[in-house]
């Protein structure tokens, strides 16, 4: 049974964010790669709110589309939390549990700021786009 938890918390490192490997990989001290993972998380979700933020910005003048934003966005926190929770839980109770957690976490933003950077970038005249565009 441990042989199984063990190669399935090798696998579950092997698949963690690339971004968090290639920042924190070359580590070789656990707390160390835990602290490097939790930074460069807390880098990405800084980028996260910071495209956020544009988005609200753009939307003031539309309090229905702010609702509605307002609402995926913590939808999508939500899942994020328990997605991460979730796949980092076979090592919940070991010491490389917040460097597996953190770069889900990462992982998990980079797909979300990828959306919202999209939904920045829209043409004018984009009827499938929520936000509009930039000066309208």
């Amino acid at each position: 049974m441990k042989s199984h938890m063990l190669a399935g918390a090798i696998v579950l490192i092997a698949s963690t964010s690339a971004l968090a490997e290639q920042n924190c990989g070359d580590l070789t001290d656990q707390t160390e790669m835990n602290v490097c993972s939790g930074k460069s998380y807390e880098k990405v979700d800084g980028e996260l709110n910071k495209l956020y933020k544009q988005i609200e910005a753009r939307l003031k003048d539309d309090a229905d589309t702010t609702k509605l934003l307002v609402t995926a966005q913590r939808a999508w926190v939500a899942y994020r939390d328990a997605e991460c929770g979730f796949s980092s839980s076979m090592v919940a109770q070991g010491t490389v549990y917040p460097f597996i957690h953190s770069s889900c976490l990462e992982g998990l933003t980079q797909n979300r700021i990828k959306d919202l950077k999209g939904y920045l970038s829209c043409e004018e005249g984009d009827m499938s786009c929520p936000v509009p565009a930039a000066g309208q």
